[in-house]
């Protein structure tokens, strides 16, 4: 038996969605799985300066989050995705702690990767959907 995926969907963003053909997030048996975040401005655009990027990723990602009743404190599992990591990581680590909350910290796996559709970072979370 299929169920229907149970989609949320961030304020302002569906027609973002719809075009790329996927879902922000799902959820599903106590848990929210979301898309990898980009630094996107509304219109799809990426934020030139990587700093700015990164923020923009973070925001998007806590209005999915938002969305779904979290907060990014009910994240159990990151992976982020990062062009050039060793010119462009330290930039990303200044940033973390602005969004990232106390410990105990969620689980991380980071990657290097060589193309992001124009981007530098993206972010992919597993939440814990509150009781």
């Amino acid at each position: 038996m299929t169920h229907p995926r149970d989609v949320v969907f961030p304020a302002g963003r569906q027609a973002l969605y719809e075009r790329n053909r996927y879902s922000p997030a799902i959820r599903s048996n106590g848990f929210l799985f979301v898309s990898g975040q980009v630094g996107s401005k509304d219109d799809g655009s990426p934020e030139p300066e990587l700093e700015t990027q990164v923020r923009r990723a973070f925001d998007n990602l806590n209005a999915v989050l938002q969305a779904a009743g979290c907060t990014f404190e009910d994240v159990v599992d990151v992976t982020l995705f990062v062009v050039d990591p060793e010119v462009t990581l330290d930039i990303v680590w200044k940033v973390l702690p602005d969004y990232w909350g106390e410990a105990p910290y969620p689980t991380l796996t980071g990657m290097g990767v060589t193309w992001l559709y124009g981007f530098q970072f993206e972010i992919k979370v597993i939440a814990q959907l509150p009781v």
